[in-house]
């Protein structure tokens, strides 16, 4: 997605070869009318996937994952990084690997907001090793639905996530793949 590459180039910032920051359009800032283009374009990519709700992982994947649901008329339904007091009943968890934290969380789902035979979308800000969208992953299909795609707004394409979701058979669309952020500078991976 060009627009989305544009502004990764102009305002994201390579601090280290394995980490973009994009804070001030994505994940701490957010660019309500970029996050209205990138639904769009989700939901154009995904338009004959037959998706019956978008989720997430709280919290940078809200923002992209509304703007999905709303353009594919569905309703969005958010996996929690962990278990709320209140959250008692048909409750599904799986535990989670962050590389980015460097620590393990449960990751939850409330069973009652995805049922057997829905087909869900998973959008994510990111995609890098991939452990957050096979944990999201876990979690929808033991609710009994078919993950219709994963749709990231931005890859690391030089990380392994990626082609392990691909290799595990599930469709990845990711809207600006990253190929590489050595001394500072982005590039974008061909193709």
């Amino acid at each position: 997605m060009q627009l989305l590459e544009e502004r990764i180039l102009r305002d994201g910032r390579a601090l280290s070869e394995d980490v973009l920051l994009v804070d001030s359009f994505l994940n701490h800032q957010v660019d309500t009318e970029l996050m209205r283009e990138v639904g769009e374009e989700f939901a154009r990519l995904f338009k004959d996937a037959g998706v019956t709700r978008v989720a997430t992982i709280e919290a940078s994947g809200i923002a992209p994952a509304v703007m999905t649901a709303q353009a594919l008329k569905t309703p969005m339904v958010i996996l929690k990084k962990s278990k709320s007091s209140i959250l008692q009943d048909g409750v599904i968890q799986t535990e989670v690997f962050s590389f980015t934290k460097n620590a393990s969380y449960q990751l939850t789902l409330k069973s009652q907001f995805v049922r057997p035979g829905d087909r869900v979308l998973l959008i994510d800000d990111f995609l890098a090793n991939g452990e957050a969208a096979f944990g999201g992953i876990r979690l929808l299909e033991q609710a009994g639905a078919t993950v219709a795609g994963v749709g990231a707004v931005i890859a690391k394409a030089f990380q392994p996530g990626m082609g392990k979701l691909r290799a595990a058979g599930y469709r990845v669309e990711a809207l600006a793949a990253i190929g590489s952020l050595s001394c500072g500078k982005i590039a974008f991976a061909e193709g």
